[in-house]
């Protein structure tokens, strides 16, 4: 353990590279929760970095998601929505700066990694970290990523078009082959907010920088505009989580149970996965799948 917060921080930044570089060699795809959770057990908290913040986040908890946009911007940590990934520069960190001060000198002063570094090399039982594909191979892979990504942004583009159309097709084939009656009355407009988020113990692992944290996109929810529903889906681990639904990034306004303004925790006992969230702001209430 470091002398101070700060030396504590870094110490836990080089423990967050140790242990993505251990995820590498067993192959595990790690989420930023378990990532700082075992970085924190490896240098653990003292009691000021144990007082509890507002949202009940432990101050040094704080501290270490905060200082973990040192690592992005080095070029040694990639933060995505399936979890957090090392890149090669950051695992040759772990050699290349394996002296805790020698690391925090580079990471402050922006050192790149010597050119000649190796990675760091697997114990036993363990195979050592791929080397990314050069020249051809690594051009094709690069293609084939790309392909993927467009394909999939594609079918969503698909889906969110035809989805409406075919919706409205149906309701007018059963309005045709109904009996005459009279027309029903219009049903009201919905006033919806600007944004809606889910703001709980769970949105570090969505990649926001801090749990129970209405103001980042990462919590945000999206409007179905067929449905008027909003919704949020994540894959997290099995687990009980605890949200709220606030609006417009602030805790100005939020529900929890029942609609309740201002009211208990939402709760749910997730057994991992995939994982919806619907918000419907005329009963301001949720439903989980």
């Amino acid at each position: 353990m470091g002398a101070n917060a700060a030396e504590n921080t870094n110490l836990r930044l080089k423990a967050v590279l140790d242990v993505l570089t251990e995820g590498v060699w067993s192959g595990e795809k790690l989420n930023a929760g378990v990532v700082l959770g075992e970085a924190i057990a490896r240098v653990p908290l003292n009691d000021k970095e144990r007082e509890l913040l507002s949202g009940g986040i432990p101050r040094g908890h704080k501290a270490l998601t905060t200082a973990s946009a040192k690592l992005v911007k080095a070029g040694w940590l990639i933060k995505g929505r399936s979890g957090w990934t090392i890149t090669e520069d950051g695992q040759r960190a772990t050699v290349a700066f394996a002296d805790p001060a020698a690391f925090t000198a580079a990471l402050d002063a922006g050192t790149p990694v010597p050119a000649d570094t190796p990675l760091p090399a697997a114990p036993a039982g363990h195979s050592a970290p791929k080397a990314a594909p050069h020249g051809a191979e690594k051009a094709v892979k690069a293609v084939e990523k790309v392909a993927e990504k467009v394909a999939d942004t594609a079918a969503k583009l698909v889906e969110e078009t035809v989805a409406p159309v075919a919706k409205a097709v149906r309701k007018r084939k059963a309005a045709d082959n109904a009996a005459p009656a009279e027309a029903p009355e219009a049903a009201p407009a919905v006033e919806q907010p600007a944004e809606v988020a889910v703001a709980g113990d769970f949105n570090v692992l969505l990649g926001a920088p801090a749990n129970w944290a209405p103001q980042y996109d990462e919590s945000q929810m999206q409007l179905d505009e067929v449905d008027q529903l909003w919704k949020l889906a994540a894959d997290l681990p099995a687990g009980a989580y605890s949200f709220k639904i606030a609006i417009n990034r602030s805790w100005d306004e939020n529900y929890g149970r029942f609609g309740a303004f201002d009211g208990a925790n939402h709760e749910v006992h997730h057994r991992g996965g995939p994982l919806v969230i619907r918000y419907d702001h005329r009963t301001r209430d949720i439903v989980t799948e």
